[in-house]
């Protein structure tokens, strides 16, 4: 039990089961066919029209992106991703030959997307928006007026627009699914079991079409090829996966709660620290994104990271990994009890205090 979470019992028997009851064969490509039907039930309650067939279960969100990147652009291509996030989506891009372009987002005003910097940023090269909601490594969760326009900009510019949703449930205030304003345009959703469902080293994601964008179709043939090829996702923890959308939900709330309490703990903290600047609270995921002040002497956010991990043994992960626009910044993770953020914080105050220069 890793932090006091652990993977829901009713989860781990089905898993158990499934391998007793001698599941262990390859599944369809796309995946297990009551599994698609669950998860396009959930998908279309949060208000994008999915079937059965609009689902290709992966081997985690990771392979779901590998496998959108390389079926929507070329070498030399470019796709928009938000300044900052996950280092996969640049990853990912650069290792296919595509080129990923950083859209700012507004760290002062709550993370929000600045869509006249994205719209900027669209050029004859650009085949998709990647969008990540809620955020890793702000914890920013997305507005209305924000999902409609970059729906919106998408049809207007011809370009996919997918959406990374894997924290759709871990949130502490209101979240709404871009899936609310699609309409016909070609938008794909990005989720999986990791986070919400406790299941990160099962490695479970998958990809969901538009069922009303036409446009999609291409796409949607060219992922189901890439998932013939590599045979099929895990077949027993995909029974297990059903048993995690159709079983009980407790869990949710109650990891939910107490990461609240972790994340009020954190940000209590880093408000009483001089040199640490918390201009966000966030709104769903485990992840605080603080800047660090210039007043600290620090030329860059690495030797930052660096010199914290040497010398109070505090491991945070430095903002400009996210890429330049998470420059300055690091990610601080309250996944941890109580107890030890405790002693993470008394450590990090006291290597700030003893920075100044």
């Amino acid at each position: 039990m890793l932090y006091g979470f652990s993977t829901p019992k009713h989860v781990k028997d089905a898993m158990i089961r499934a391998v007793l009851e001698d599941k262990n064969y390859y599944a369809e490509s796309e995946g297990v066919r009551e599994l698609r039907e669950a998860i396009a039930e959930r998908e279309s309650a949060k208000g994008m029209h999915v079937m059965p067939e609009d689902v290709v279960v992966t081997n985690g969100v990771s392979e779901a992106l590998d496998m959108v990147i390389s079926s929507i652009a070329e070498p030399g291509d470019e796709v928009l991703v938000p300044g900052p996030c996950y280092p996969p989506y640049l990853s990912y891009a650069r290792v296919r030959g595509v080129r990923p372009v950083e859209y700012a987002t507004l760290e002062h005003e709550a993370w929000r997307i600045d869509m006249d910097d994205l719209k900027g940023k669209i050029t004859s090269k650009t085949r998709a928006i990647f969008v990540i909601n809620p955020n890793n490594p702000t914890g920013s969760i997305l507005d209305e007026h924000t999902l409609k326009a970059l729906v919106d900009t998408a049809a207007e510019h011809n370009l996919y627009l997918v959406c990374d949703e894997i924290y759709d449930r871990i949130v502490f205030d209101n979240f709404t699914s871009i899936g609310r304003y699609v309409r016909d345009t070609p938008v794909v959703i990005l989720n999986g079991f990791s986070k919400v469902y406790l299941m990160t080293g099962w490695r479970l994601g998958y990809i969901c079409f538009n069922s009303n964008a036409r446009a999609l179709d291409g796409l949607r043939a060219s992922v189901g090829k890439l998932a013939r090829l590599r045979l099929s996702a895990n077949t027993p923890v995909q029974m297990a996966a059903i048993e995690a959308l159709r079983g009980p939900q407790d869990h949710i709330y109650d990891m939910v709660s107490r990461l609240k309490e972790r994340r009020d703990y954190v940000m209590k903290r880093l408000d009483a620290i001089h040199g640490v600047s918390m201009y966000v609270k966030p709104r769903g995921a485990f992840y605080i994104f603080p800047r660090i002040d210039a007043s600290l002497g620090y030329r860059s956010d690495a030797e930052f990271v660096i010199d914290l991990l040497k010398s109070k043994n505090v491991l945070v992960v430095h903002g400009s990994g996210f890429g330049s626009m998470g420059s300055m910044h690091f990610r601080l993770v309250f996944l941890p009890s109580i107890e030890m953020l405790e002693d993470a914080m008394n450590r990090l105050e006291e290597f700030v205090h003893s920075s100044y220069k």
